[in-house]
């Protein structure tokens, strides 16, 4: 194993420590609770955003902590969520009187601690606290780590949106069903050309053969659909694509979101957007907005994932608002 890391038993607190150093002007650290903040709070009286979950893919949650997405991000270790006292002090630093929305992503561990947190602030200190579950993936409907299906692509559009419907000053019933509505709107399903290798392991962690790659794969190295022999890029788009329209719900344009899972290079990741593009052409599916990129990752896995989301007027007014964090700026 080939890793830039000082100690195995220090990645993330290490990352961590780097990333605040990094962006100090966006980020602040809690150290003792693994907890990312704005470094500028928002005002009082306005919804705050929290999320996270095991480290390793970076950027998300962490990278997405600012102004019109998240007040903060908790890490757990690598693939692994994070504990409920982590979350509760992330609850207690962002709170500013108008409830606490968290953004959780449909692992088994992630939705028990999460639940487990809120519990711990409406005693501690009355904070009202709602969740959004995210179940993007169309792949499969159970794995490893899930019971239903795994959240993934989708979690970063809900950030973005439900954060700039917080940003704007909406409540908490407001945004929450923002949120909601944009994880029903949203299908993914990823793919990988290569194993995930996760440092404490040392190894890859599980074999993919020289020409094989395996079809519907979770951001943890879950199992998909099916392996097959490597075929172009194009028939990788179709073999993602097809799942996804055959359960997109309404009607209209939607935002096409290529993400990297770690791995691959973005000339890639861009020749697979120019097929999506192809593939949605043909299927009479417009484009109205788009974003590729490395996004939500698993480690050093070779790969990617396609994510479509159905917008409507309000959703792709919010998608266009101000965002400034340290993976996903503009307007600002």
């Amino acid at each position: 194993m080939k890793k830039l890391i000082d100690a195995v038993d220090d990645v993330v607190v290490d990352a961590l420590q780097g990333m605040a150093l990094a962006h100090p002007d966006a980020l602040t650290l809690d150290l003792e609770h693994r907890v990312l903040l704005r470094a500028e709070p928002k005002e009082q009286g306005r919804v705050a955003l929290i999320s996270g979950g095991g480290s390793g893919h970076e950027p998300l949650h962490g990278g997405f902590v600012g102004r019109g997405m998240l007040d903060a991000a908790c890490a757990g270790e690598v693939f692994t969520s994070p504990v409920p006292d982590q979350m509760a002090a992330a609850i207690a630093a962002v709170d500013r009187g108008a409830g606490v929305l968290q953004i959780v992503k449909n692992y088994t561990g992630d939705v028990m601690n999460f639940e487990m947190a809120a519990e711990l602030a409406a005693a501690e200190s009355g904070t009202e606290v709602r969740s959004v579950i995210t179940d993007d993936d169309v792949a499969v409907e159970d794995s490893t780590f899930t019971a239903g299906r795994r959240g993934v692509g989708g979690t970063v559009l809900v950030e973005k949106i439900a954060g700039a419907a917080a940003e704007e000053g909406r409540d908490l019933d407001e945004v929450t069903a923002i949120a909601t509505r944009v994880n029903e709107r949203a299908r993914s399903m990823g793919v990988a050309l290569t194993s995930v290798t996760v440092p404490a392991n040392g190894k890859p962690s599980f074999e993919l053969g020289e020409d094989e790659i395996e079809v519907g794969i979770g951001i943890h190295g879950e199992p998909g659909r099916h392996r097959s022999t490597l075929v172009p890029a194009k028939d990788v788009a179709r073999r993602l694509l097809d799942p996804i329209l055959a359960e997109l719900p309404g009607e209209g344009p939607v935002l096409l979101f290529v993400n990297g899972m770690g791995g691959t290079p973005l000339l890639e990741l861009y020749i697979l957007a120019k097929d999506a593009h192809e593939i949605l052409a043909e299927a009479g599916v417009g484009i109205s907005r788009q974003l590729v990129g490395n996004y939500i990752t698993s480690l050093d896995m070779a790969g990617a994932s396609i994510t479509l989301l159905r917008l409507d007027e309000e959703l792709t007014a919010l998608w266009d608002a101000p965002v400034s964090t340290p993976a996903l700026r503009r307007g600002l």
